[in-house]
């Protein structure tokens, strides 16, 4: 519903972005269809897609363990906002995360 899902391994597209962190700017985007959620698909799925942070709701310990394994940063806890202000928002430094909504 153009929010970040609070639950990573339900997210029905993925937002992509490009981003100059050292001038904090979004330099592009884009909204992918995930293949199908099975255990260990979507880290190597993102890291070919050239992902190396993710910003989440929520997120289970194997699946954070598994983007560790692809060499992807996860940032937990983050808002169910729009994900170009959450990713904007922790460009700046700015973004304030809460707990981990997922508890598996």
């Amino acid at each position: 519903d153009g929010v970040l899902c609070m639950h990573f391994g339900h997210c029905e597209h993925f937002a992509v972005f490009e981003v100059d962190a050292q001038n904090k700017k979004i330099l592009d985007s884009q909204k992918l269809s995930p293949p199908a959620h099975e255990p260990g698909v979507l880290p190597r799925w993102l890291h070919e897609q050239g992902a190396n942070i993710i910003l989440s709701g929520g997120m289970g310990a194997r699946a954070q363990s598994l983007f560790v394994d692809n060499q992807i940063k996860v940032v937990i806890g983050a808002p169910s906002e729009a994900p170009d202000k959450v990713v904007q928002d922790y460009l700046n430094g700015d973004l304030q995360t809460g707990d981990n909504i997922c508890d598996h």
